[in-house]
């Protein structure tokens, strides 16, 4: 099923996972205004889904994103200006890793400058061997951006994040992977379909509270520096998902080795759990 007013992107979704594909091949999927918030709308009407248990994002063609499209004349680093307006906000607004839903990232080839800042925000990230990538943003005289100065020091460490951010320079999808920058490089071809099957997996066996309450409460811990605090608050949610009808349905389906009929949201009150 295709969704969305879209023009440089792809929209499909099928039994629980939406796969969002950067639609400008030509252009090595090169990041525009209209993409952004093209993205946006997506990935907030996908996430408001509850149908949508996974959004795998990739890109069209031999590459994920080539980065912003530089064009002197036009304002490529000045956000979404004089771009028609759709329902939700632009990406530069977005912030993926409060959303209810896991995303993974295909990084299926090439992925430079904002294309691999972005696809830092996922969640989980699978990157093709050969694909060349680059926080190449002191090399074009501005500085990375899209969180990416908080979030890959927690990824992959200090000394190799200065490195990568400070000299600009360009390594494979390999050495993102032995980096811990990904998950795992794959040839460009399994890619997708290894995400896919990931996605998939959480969309059929995972129940939509627990993964939502993990992924919310990882994120908020990342910042937290209280770790009695922080196991207070697990606990709590512990017992809140314990009480719920798919605390007992997964259980029962492991006991009756059947697959999960999961009837809970994957929109938790929080203000229930306290």
């Amino acid at each position: 099923m295709s969704a969305g007013p879209y023009e440089v992107l792809l929209v499909e979704v099928d039994a629980g996972v939406a796969v969002v594909t950067l639609n400008r091949p030509e252009q090595l999927n090169a990041f525009t205004p209209r993409m952004g918030l093209e993205l946006g709308h997506a990935l907030v009407t996908l996430d408001a889904d509850e149908s949508v248990r996974a959004i795998v994002l990739t890109g069209a063609g031999r590459a994920f994103c080539a980065g912003a499209a530089l064009d002197p004349a036009s304002s490529t680093f000045n956000g979404v200006n004089n771009e028609p307006d759709l329902p939700g906000p632009p990406m530069s607004s977005l912030s993926p890793w409060t959303m209810a839903t896991p995303i993974l990232g295909a990084i299926n080839g090439h992925a430079v400058g904002l294309g691999l800042t972005y696809a830092m925000q996922c969640d989980i990230r699978i990157v093709a061997e050969e694909a060349k990538l680059g926080f190449v943003f002191t090399r074009r005289g501005v500085l990375p951006e899209a969180n990416s100065l908080w979030s890959l020091s927690r990824a992959i460490g200090t000394s190799r994040s200065l490195e990568l951010l400070l000299t600009g320079r360009t390594f494979s999808g390999t050495e993102a992977a032995e980096l811990g920058l990904a998950s795992r490089a794959l040839p460009a071809a399994e890619v997708l379909p290894a995400t896919l099957d990931i996605a998939r997996d959480i969309a059929a066996n995972t129940a939509p509270e627990s993964v939502a309450l993990t992924k919310q409460l990882f994120y908020e811990f990342l910042t937290t520096g209280d770790r009695d605090a922080a196991r207070a608050e697990e606990r709590e949610a512990f017992q809140y998902l314990v009480g719920r009808p798919d605390g007992t349905e997964g259980s029962l389906s492991f006991l009756e080795r059947r697959a999960p009929q999961w009837s809970g949201s994957k929109h938790v009150n929080r203000e229930e759990i306290r």
